[in-house]
């Protein structure tokens, strides 16, 4: 069965974003990217919430193309460009990026019915109010966390409105050069 994954940056104090939205915080070395990649390469779909979904939709199509694309840029482009994404939101009303549509109603059970279809994993990427939802109805399997060497004070928090314990194993930590933390959890 397919799992749903979580990739998260957060500071040390568990913000995902500053105050005013900002990550401009976030570490990123050749080896955390190289790790990006691997984790892709498990997965087959994008599960995105509407703000990290306009703003992958507005970068990703074409960052490949461009003249300084990375080899992050052409590798993530073209994982998440051919990728099924889900978007989670009750408020958009299209989406425009191949491949994209909107999921509105009965996240359990589309989570459910894409989880026990062939395939690879789902990866969220980001989404922090997706990911909260989806961390309250039960529905993450494993926690990929980056935690970046930064105190932000506040900002918006990658655990927010958990009513239960949610039990983790621990499956391997990584020290990048770069000073993050790379914590491995899965559900139970």
């Amino acid at each position: 069965m397919r799992n749903v994954i979580l990739l998260m940056h957060v500071s040390l104090d568990d913000f995902v974003a500053g105050p005013n939205g900002e990550m401009d915080w976030i570490q990123m070395d050749e080896q955390v990217i190289d790790d990006v990649a691997e984790l892709t390469d498990s997965a087959d779909t994008a599960l995105f919430g509407r703000v990290t979904y306009e703003m992958m939709a507005g970068y990703w199509p074409t960052a490949a193309d461009a003249p300084t694309a990375s080899k992050h840029d052409i590798d993530h482009a073209r994982w998440v460009n051919p990728a099924p994404k889900l978007v989670f939101s009750r408020t958009l009303e299209t989406v425009e990026w191949e491949n994209s549509r909107i999921v509105r109603d009965n996240i359990p059970e589309e989570i459910q019915k894409l989880k026990a279809q062939p395939g690879k994993n789902l990866l969220m990427i980001g989404s922090t109010s997706t990911a909260h939802t989806f961390m309250q109805l039960g529905l993450i399997d494993e926690y990929r966390i980056n935690v970046n060497p930064v105190v932000l004070g506040s900002g918006m928090p990658l655990f927010a409105g958990i009513n239960e314990k949610i039990a983790l194993r621990l499956l391997s930590a990584k020290t990048y050069a770069c000073g993050v933390v790379g914590l491995h959890y899965a559900k139970g």
